[in-house]
């Protein structure tokens, strides 16, 4: 198991859940920002799920619910009582209690059409494991414990091309250093620059926030 520190990441998964309910005080927007135990899709070398828990220790961080992770449009705030998050067995629970402005009211327009029906989320990771499978070579990234939730936010579009590009450099650093690794360890196979590659895989780590 491997933690990572304060690199902050977003991730959209594909949840069908998210609507928009009648509350005694107006409307609230409802759904889940992620999903426990779903891989996601190929982000660049390797799939990626929840474990149930990882959550558990951020929902009361300082939480903003925004639109397509945008700080200028902010929906609810947990601090402030405007946004309530929770975890249960299927995953992240979100509901907000959305503003009375003409942005806000908009938008839940296009959740009433099902033009917009996906939740993204920011965060940080503290605990994290990586598995090969044996027999197809297929790597996943578990998430067990998350270390700052920094936004769920209702998005137009579930892909982020700055996402994948970041996750593909996790992986390619983590698995330079895992080969390198791996060589430090077997003699025979071992390279002479092996000591050099650990110690450069490292620092790269290091500047990436990841903890070795």
């Amino acid at each position: 198991m491997t933690g990572v520190g304060m690199t902050m990441e977003r991730r959209t998964l594909p949840v069908a859940e998210l609507r928009v309910a009648e509350a005694d005080e107006g409307r609230m927007i409802t759904g889940y920002a992620a999903v426990f135990d779903q891989l996601s899709e190929d982000l660049g070398g390797f799939r990626e799920l929840i474990r149930p828990g990882a959550f558990r220790k951020v929902i009361k961080d300082d939480v903003r619910a925004l639109v397509n992770h945008d700080a200028n449009f902010v929906l609810g705030r947990n601090v402030a009582g405007t946004l309530r998050l929770a975890e249960d067995d299927h995953g992240l629970q979100v509901e907000i209690d959305a503003p009375d402005t003409a942005w806000a009211r908009d938008l839940m327009v296009t959740i009433d059409r099902g033009d917009v029906d996906q939740m993204s989320f920011a965060f940080s990771v503290r605990e994290q494991a990586w598995k090969r499978d044996e027999d197809d070579g297929a790597v996943t990234r578990e998430i067990i414990e998350f270390k700052r939730l920094y936004d769920v936010s209702v998005v137009t579009f579930p892909a982020y091309p700055q996402t994948e590009a970041q996750a593909r450099e996790i992986y390619q650093v983590y698995e330079q250093q895992r080969t390198a690794s791996q060589e430090d360890a077997d003699p025979a196979d071992g390279a002479t620059m092996t000591q050099e590659r650990i110690a450069v895989a490292r620092a790269r780590l290091r500047l990436m926030d990841v903890e070795i």
